[in-house]
């Protein structure tokens, strides 16, 4: 190996093991899923904050359900006590009540029960108060009960005790006009209060618990949901350690799976990439070591001699010559794999087939032979075509002996369109037709032009795949070897006609 040669090796080692040093990846923990904690957090408070609301909604909704309750049972009782006043006859001598509102009083205490929490005081003039059994003695306040038996309307009120707000609802009872005795109803609504309160708390407790198992199930979804997202990472640092066969399942048809269809596009175009980036340094590393090596020993060797120096520069002019060709079609072979290789355009076939014909009868001294049966227009690249057939018709003059025939033609049939050089020269050995194709890859018969690399078949190769179709071979050995274009017949865009 030449200085050259290992000064390039050792460079290309250096800059490897500085790539692999700075890999990230390679020993970091995997980082808190701080967006899952964060969408987890919003998720609490957002429910936790519907269920304060809720509560307190329910509670107020409870409350005032209740006051509107009391205040309808306060005035059913009065109802029914005026009602029987009225209309209700004494039991005692079965005649109407009349005036007599003790009698009224005393058959109304004697019928009605109270409800739950209510309390009937009655304040006959004369008489002492009268009341049913009540959490406080509201008759021990002589203040409050003057007032009441100096009503001359209905009142209703809350009084404030220890027990608790106490709504009331004092009507005054009149004979000969003039007010004889008062009637209260009390509610003391402490009670309810406390069972609504009671209630409240349970709901509480109950929503507290589902809040704890909705967080626990909150946190295992947010986690599914976003696996995707985590298997994005967890892909990214592998690529980034040089592991391109990972991919992101795609589950359904939503965001994220939009987000891992993207991605695995994107590694693919990664992985491509790479591939040919490696291929195109493993082959010009492979290919140019040779005449790197050829014209560093002749100039090592390179003496005083006017004829040896131009013996020596003449090699070196021709290796320079074979290298430059060699790099263009490396860097052609890279370029068939970026989207922007083919620059389609609307291609008549009859003129192209034309023009194809005599640039490639200025190959060689054979027989050219035009059979151009294809006719219309077709999709395609015409610069990247002609480079193809004219790589065939190359091959084909240079094991084609002098005065041999050469045939380019066309057909179009069955959906596609078909461009085949045939020649009558050495053919090729059965073992020798798959591998022809490969790069640097030549057949048994080794005879080629002095600047060939073994890369124009595969060229052709990679112009006909990246328009769709594919190449056939038939050969004999000694009779020569027939090469086909097939080329879908098909419309694509940019081709599409306006």
């Amino acid at each position: 190996m030449t200085a050259a040669a290992a000064g390039m090796t050792a460079a290309g080692m250096t800059a490897a093991a500085m790539t692999d040093a700075r890999l990230p990846g390679r020993s970091h923990p995997r980082a808190p899923s701080g967006v899952r904690i964060r969408i987890l957090g919003w998720y609490v408070v957002l429910l936790a904050g519907a269920i304060a609301v809720g509560l307190i909604l329910q509670r107020e909704a409870l409350l005032q359900r209740l006051e509107g309750e009391i205040t309808e049972s306060l005035e059913q009782e009065a109802r029914e006590l005026s009602s029987l006043a009225r209309e209700g006859v004494d039991p005692a001598t079965g005649e109407p009540f009349g005036d007599d509102v003790e009698a009224i009083l005393t058959t109304f205490l004697g019928r009605n029960l109270p409800n739950e929490g209510e309390v009937f005081i009655a304040l006959v003039d004369g008489e002492a108060p009268r009341t049913t059994p009540s959490p406080e003695p509201l008759l021990e306040d002589q203040e409050l009960v003057d007032r009441w038996t100096g009503l001359t309307t209905t009142e209703a009120g809350e009084l404030v005790t220890p027990s608790g707000p106490v709504p009331y609802l004092a009507v005054p009872l009149t004979a000969d006009g003039a007010r004889t005795a008062t009637f209260v109803v009390a509610n003391f609504v402490r009670g309810e209060q406390q069972e609504i309160e009671s209630a409240v708390g349970v709901t509480a407790a109950v929503l507290f618990i589902i809040l704890l198992l909705a967080t626990a199930a909150a946190w295992l979804v947010a986690g599914r949901i976003l696996r995707p997202v985590q298997e994005v990472t967890d892909t990214a640092r592998s690529i980034t350690q040089g592991e391109f066969g990972k991919r992101i399942p795609v589950r359904g048809n939503d965001e994220i799976a939009e987000l891992a269809r993207t991605f695995n596009a994107m590694v693919d175009r990664l992985e491509l990439a790479f591939d040919t980036q490696r291929t195109f340094i493993s082959d010009a590393g492979h290919e140019l070591r040779t005449p790197i090596t050829i014209i560093g020993g002749h100039l090592e060797m390179l003496g005083d001699d006017p004829d040896d120096r131009a013996d020596a520069m003449a090699i070196v002019n021709d290796e320079l010559h074979r290298m430059a060709r060699m790099v263009d079609e490396l860097l052609l072979l890279a370029r068939t794999e970026t989207p922007d290789f083919l620059r389609r355009e609307p291609l008549e076939l009859r003129s192209f087939l034309g023009d194809l014909f005599t640039k490639a009868s200025a190959l060689g001294d054979r027989e050219w032979v035009l059979h151009a049966d294809a006719f219309g227009t077709i999709c395609a690249d015409g610069q990247r075509l002609t480079q193809a057939v004219l790589n065939l018709a190359r091959n084909a003059a240079g094991h084609t002996e002098p005065g041999g025939k050469i045939t380019l033609g066309s057909d179009r049939a069955a959906g596609t369109v078909r461009i085949w050089v045939q020649d009558t020269g050495t053919g090729i050995s059965p073992d020798d037709r798959e591998r022809i194709f490969e790069r640097f890859a030549r057949g048994r018969d080794r005879r080629r032009s002095a600047d060939g690399a073994g890369l124009g078949l595969a060229i052709v190769l990679a112009i006909v795949e990246a328009h769709g179709g594919r190449i056939e071979l038939s050969s004999e050995v000694g009779a020569g070897s027939l090469f086909t274009l097939v080329l879908p017949d098909q419309w694509e865009s940019p081709c599409l006609p306006s």
